[in-house]
């Protein structure tokens, strides 16, 4: 069944610009776009589900559920790929693995409450889509209502995938 639905995916994949990496998954999308389209991974590969992680507190001393205590959202974003980043090297995989990610933002008081989604993708591209490290997963980004904590502006969950 996987290889049936697989092959018919294999058209529309190819008219959507594919990448095939040295790893053998099929990255689809545009080079400049910060995101994928798709990520195919073969069969024969090992996939890590790493839950939602959330941002470390900064400022020990800082009023609890304040921004000040976890940072803005840039901030936020870049302890949370850190946090992850620790969770994949602990089982072998890097960033450079992961072939999805969904990523909940808070509204962001000092922007009148929208998601800060730019100072997410500034964080964002610290691990992803650099020369360092070019690989990008497809991606969705949504504003929820609140996280676990208050002055949790960021979370994020990634799946990542690699050859056995």
């Amino acid at each position: 069944m996987r290889r049936l639905i697989l092959a018919a995916l294999l058209p529309v994949l190819a008219a959507a610009a594919p990448a095939f990496a040295a790893d053998g998954i099929v990255r689809v999308g545009t080079p400049t776009g910060a995101i994928l389209q798709a990520a195919v991974v073969p069969a024969g590969y090992d996939t890590i589900y790493v839950s939602g992680m959330t941002p470390p507190a900064l400022n020990a001393g800082a009023p609890a559920g304040t921004p000040v205590e976890f940072g803005d959202t840039k901030t936020q974003t870049i302890g949370v790929m850190k946090r992850i980043e620790e969770v994949l090297k602990g089982q072998g995989y890097t960033m450079g693995d992961v072939v999805m990610m969904r990523v909940y933002l808070v509204g962001d008081p000092a922007k009148d409450g929208k998601m800060d989604f730019g100072g997410m993708m500034e964080g964002y591209k610290q691990f992803f889509g650099s020369a360092e490290q070019p690989n990008k997963p497809a991606r969705v980004t949504m504003q929820v209502a609140a996280l676990v904590a208050p002055g949790m502006m960021a979370e994020i969950e990634v799946q990542a995938a690699k050859k056995k």
